[in-house]
């Protein structure tokens, strides 16, 4: 079979009691950039049990085709089974290109595809497009996958030119999704491949769900950043108070969550999570291209720092030179006082 005979960009719809993950979406969005420079279309690949009501929802947000494959042995995310279903599907519709998003599951699902397909793998791609130029010996327009590499301190971009499917992982946050339309309609497709039991099974004796009242640095609107400059966890208290009068939810950089003061699932950048707020304080940040790379799409970032010359100035709209142990206290006050006056 040639390289010639694989045709459309897949995306692997990740779901969780079938609900669809965001990444996916997002996942989407790209996958209908990348299928028009090719002339293609864009399916979505769900795996799970009584998910076949999801084809609807992932038309809506982009969707040419949804494949179902529907089985009881799918109903948890497990490796084996979810691995030989992806793998069948692969074999049986052929696609030039397959997105996965770079969760637990997907970075845990790829790699194995990737081994039984016998094509390659990029992880945590940062920006994916079609190289205008053909490649001399295929004809063909590969997929231009670009990651961080050596911790972030250069961008290598990696392309798959003899095997297919060419494949990616996708961190989410990165790509964008588009709006939803729900007059849009996808052909839906199911399919049924033998899953075979063996001894890379295992069986989910129990799943426990852990209940938080955080909220996802990744779905607010307004995050308050610290970083470094914040100098220890007990002045992290002074991001709190600012982040509680404003309606905003605390975030940081990779420094402050090396040094015990925030948890890893605040942290923002390449190694942690990219975000969008309408509003991103970077207070106590150096501005590191590492950070920026999780947050530059903020729509408006206000940064405080007592070094006039850090990176950070350089993206934020508004800075701030000073000692934020005396700016934020004052904008904390400032922010309550107008608020009362409402």
């Amino acid at each position: 079979m040639s390289l010639q005979d694989y045709k459309g960009v897949f995306v692997f719809a990740q779901q969780v009691d079938a609900k669809v993950s965001g990444v996916t979406y997002e996942l989407i969005g790209k996958a209908n950039e990348l299928a028009a420079d090719l002339g293609t279309d864009v399916t979505a690949v769900v795996l799970g049990s009584g998910v076949k009501g999801l084809a609807d929802d992932l038309a809506a947000y982009g969707a040419d085709k949804v494949i179902i494959v529907d089985d009881p042995v799918l109903a948890e995310y497990t490796t084996e089974p979810y691995t030989q279903a992806m793998d069948a599907v692969i074999n049986e519709f052929k696609p030039e290109i397959v997105l996965y998003g770079a969760t637990a599951i997907g970075r845990d699902l790829a790699p194995r595809i990737s081994a039984r397909v016998k094509s390659g793998l990029t992880a945590d791609c940062t920006k994916l497009e079609i190289d205008p130029e053909a490649d001399p010996d295929s004809g063909l327009h590969n997929l231009r996958m670009t990651r961080p590499a050596f911790g972030g301190n250069i961008m290598a971009t990696i392309l798959i030119k003899k095997n297919r499917p060419q494949m990616a992982t996708v961190r989410p946050g990165v790509m964008q999704k588009l709006e939803k339309d729900p007059s849009k309609k996808a052909e839906v497709i199911e399919f049924n491949p033998e899953l075979t039991k063996n001894n890379k099974y295992v069986t989910v004796e129990e799943v426990v769900k852990k209940i938080s009242d955080k909220v996802d640095i990744m779905d607010a609107k307004i995050l308050v950043s610290g970083g470094r400059g914040v100098g220890s966890k007990e002045n992290f208290k002074l991001l709190y108070d600012f982040a509680d009068a404003i309606g905003g939810t605390v975030s940081s950089s990779r420094a402050a969550v090396d040094s015990g003061w925030t948890e890893k699932d605040q942290q923002v950048g390449q190694t942690g999570k990219t975000v969008r707020p309408h509003v991103y304080f970077a207070i106590g940040i150096s501005g590191a291209i590492q950070h920026v790379a999780g947050m530059e799409e903020s729509d408006i970032i206000i940064a405080i720092n007592k070094d006039e010359t850090a990176p950070i100035f350089d993206v934020a709209d508004y800075g701030i030179v000073g000692d934020l142990n005396q700016i934020l206290p004052l904008l904390t006050e400032k922010v309550k006082a107008v608020l009362a006056d409402k």
